[in-house]
């Protein structure tokens, strides 16, 4: 918003006329009019300062209202703390401009794990999709266990835009985020898992301004995706993993829970 300089720009005239008195209400004008001269320029400094501030203040406020939809980063477990000295050497991270969607993916591994164990099973996930797969870290941005605790996945830092490598043809502009286990049709959600899952996306989405229950425009990058490559695809904020790839990931069952976890997102973020 623009701020309001009139009465310096009134003062730079130097007419006969009162300085930046022009700018001023009607009412204004009649009392500085009421006025001795230098009385009434004295008042019109103070007049002139209540509006520059008032203008700044206006100015500020879209800032203030973006902020309103953001939300808190949940606690995350490091990379380091599950995959020590396993890790592989690797070519630097890649990052996008901001992340305006996320897609949601299972591991398809077993589910009856204790929650004490996921350090060792993350290092299996890991192992096998560089060492089998040969890719250059695991793909996830995010890993989630049914406890509902988060763990740092791909490397580059957690507070920034890295591109993955979970959803072909979309890797840019998004976060992965996979819930360790498999959750085919008739396997329990554990409301853990999708409270933490909208804890992340909340947070990964409020730092680009997007509602959780929006559709974003996304571009495939890959033609072995459900698009062409090139094409611009309009996909859920909050996406599972077969909206941009044919799969049957994330899983009937945690898909069924997506429209949950966007709503619980958004108030997360404050929206109503």
């Amino acid at each position: 918003m623009p701020v309001l300089r009139g009465p310096r720009r009134a003062r730079e005239r130097r007419t006969s006329r009162i300085p930046g008195a022009a700018h001023l209400p009607a009412a204004a004008r009649a009392l500085l009019g009421a006025l001795p001269g230098l009385a009434a320029v004295a008042a019109l400094f103070l007049c002139a300062g209540g509006v520059e501030r008032a203008a700044d203040e206006q100015s500020a406020a879209p800032a203030a209202a973006t902020g309103r939809h953001t939300a808190p980063r949940p606690d995350i477990v490091p990379r380091s703390v599950w995959l020590g000295g396993a890790a592989r050497a690797q070519p630097a991270p890649r990052y996008d401009d901001e992340v305006v969607a996320v897609f949601v993916h299972h591991t398809d591994t077993p589910n009856g794990y204790d929650c004490a164990d996921v350090p060792a099973i993350l290092r299996g996930v890991y192992q096998g999709q560089t060492g089998a797969r040969d890719w250059d870290d695991i793909g996830y941005n995010f890993v989630i266990d049914r406890c509902g605790t988060v763990y740092e996945g791909r490397a580059g830092g957690i507070d920034r835009a890295v591109t993955g490598a979970h959803t072909q043809g979309f890797n840019h502009r998004t976060t992965g985020i996979a819930a360790l286990g498999t959750y085919t049709a008739g396997v329990p959600v554990p409301d853990e898992l999708t409270d933490a899952i909208a804890a992340v996306a909340a947070w990964k989405l409020g730092e680009s301004g997007t509602d959780p229950r929006a559709k974003v425009a996304l571009v495939s990058s890959n033609g072995l995706s459900r698009f062409a490559a090139g094409a611009t695809a309009m996909l859920p904020a909050v996406a599972g993993h077969d909206d941009g790839y044919a799969t049957s990931c994330p899983g009937a069952a945690l898909a069924a829970r997506l429209g949950d976890i966007r709503e619980t997102a958004a108030r997360l973020q404050g929206r109503a």
